[in-house]
């Protein structure tokens, strides 16, 4: 770039003499350059910002969904007609098999059908994002040719540097880590990481109802292994009073319910009936926070009877002992159920305790009765949401809106409690408002925004 200045002499001076002031120093910039398009950098800005928000991690998710979904589906149906075959009266069982074996076939076809549109979107999404990137790389590279002083090329240098700095010193300064204490009696081993989302899909009621919880019957009855449950708090998003039944996860994301609804009661909220979003189901009996009480219900799916079971004097409820973060606490969160190899948990907080975590293990029976209670030191709070494996109590912290981090554990076996456990969980919506461990298939279960997600566990 050229720069001339014009001085008209009136304005030279020496130390002893100044100029009058009522001349005027004039200064002529010259720029020799091409003007930078700024219009085409907002336009390649807008484009890929159009790009992104088009491709998104939910839309990968829903293929895979089905994938899964169909992938489960098929062996149950083959197992379905090898028992035909075996077992054919030529009367009324067979009649009745093949009914059962129609309804699958017509799931599949539906999940089938949701593949192929799905994919065809996938395709039409890749082919538009190809020509939009090979266009935004044109202008890109039109652009830089007006950075004569080669900044940007420096940068990208600068940065290749900075890497290859990195990994140098990466494998240079290499430490092993730490053995860590055994947790509990886990027959997996250690809780290592979490990956996936492995599913994530609306469900049968897309966007209708914020808060929930879903998952699978840790201790299901024969026959009914590969069932899902559903729970929907369908009033003022605090209360409910059903949970919603399928018999696969493949009629779970394409939303065919079978046998469907089983009902606590006809009024909602009431006695008795669903409050908060932390419900578990265990032994074909769902467990959750009363109505209005600070106690934990026990509906038995078979009898359809409840029993309840009262907390200690001073266990806050009613939205008084809520999961929270900086920005937000999730309402009527005040008890948490949770469910592992061994049974029933429920995580809550009482006044005494003075806010800190409180965990009791919940004994089945008639009545059920209130087992061994553990006191931690994390503040209830603090924390976002819990969940039981194996014995130790996980607990989770929101870092951002995409981000979840499992920073705490306490091990009831030895009692160690430990704030670094350090493994992040990626969200698909910004809050979970419940979430559970399977251990039938050592899956997390999170519901998020009305959203049904889950994670695969990996241990040691």
């Amino acid at each position: 770039m050229k720069l001339y200045v014009i001085v008209p002499l009136c304005a030279l001076f020496s130390l002893t003499q100044q100029a009058p002031s009522s001349d005027a120093c004039v200064c002529e910039l010259i720029n020799s350059e091409k003007a930078f398009p700024h219009d085409k950098l907002s336009t390649a800005e807008d484009n890929a910002s159009k790009c992104n928000s088009n491709i998104t991690p939910q839309k990968t998710l829903a293929l895979e969904s089905l994938l899964l979904g169909l992938e489960r589906r098929l062996p149950q149906l083959e197992e379905d007609v090898s028992v035909l075959e075996r077992e054919d009266d030529g009367e009324l069982y067979a009649v009745l098999s093949l009914h059962v074996i129609e309804n699958e076939l017509t799931d599949i076809k539906q999940l089938i059908n949701r593949l192929n549109s799905t994919t065809l979107g996938h395709q039409r999404l890749t082919n538009d994002a190809t020509k939009q990137l090979e266009d935004l790389r044109a202008e890109m590279q039109e652009l830089e040719t007006y950075d004569t002083m080669k900044v940007v090329k420096r940068q990208r240098d600068n940065q290749r540097l900075k890497r290859d700095l990195d990994q140098c010193k990466n494998g240079l300064n290499t430490t092993t880590q730490p053995t860590q204490p055994p947790h509990g009696n886990c027959p997996h081993g250690k809780l290592w990481n979490i990956t996936g989302p492995r599913v994530y899909t609306a469900g049968e009621y897309p966007g209708s109802y914020k808060y929930g919880a879903w998952g699978r019957d840790p201790k299901p009855e024969a026959g009914k292994e590969s069932w899902y449950w559903l729970v929907m708090l369908t009033s003022s998003n605090k209360y409910s009073n059903y949970v919603r039944l399928y018999s696969s996860l493949s009629s779970l994301i394409v939303g065919k319910s079978t046998p469907g609804n089983v009902q606590i009661h006809s009024s909602n909220p009431t006695t008795n009936t669903i409050q908060g979003p932390n419900v578990v189901l265990y032994g074909e009996a769902l467990y959750y926070n009363c109505y209005n009480k600070d106690a934990v219900c026990r509906f038995n799916l078979t009898t359809k009877t409840v029993t309840t079971l009262q907390l200690p004097e001073g266990t806050r409820y009613n939205s008084k002992g809520n999961f929270c973060h900086l920005d937000e606490c999730y309402p009527f969160t005040d008890l948490d159920l949770a469910t592992d190899e061994s049974g029933v948990w429920v995580i809550y907080t009482t006044k005494q305790d003075f806010g800190n975590l409180v965990l009791s293990k919940v004994e089945e029976g008639e009545p059920v009765t209130l087992g061994q209670t553990w006191k931690t030191s994390v503040y209830k709070q603090g924390v976002t949401n819990t969940f039981m494996m194996c014995g130790v109590l996980y607990a989770t912290r929101y870092v951002s809106k995409d981000m979840e981090e499992i920073f705490y554990s306490f091990d009831t076996t030895t009692g160690l409690e430990r704030f670094d456990v350090g493994i992040f969980v990626n969200k698909m919506t910004p809050n979970i408002y419940s979430l559970n461990y399977s251990p039938v298939d050592q899956m997390l279960h999170a519901y998020c925004d009305a959203y049904m997600v889950s994670y695969k566990v990996l241990f040691s």
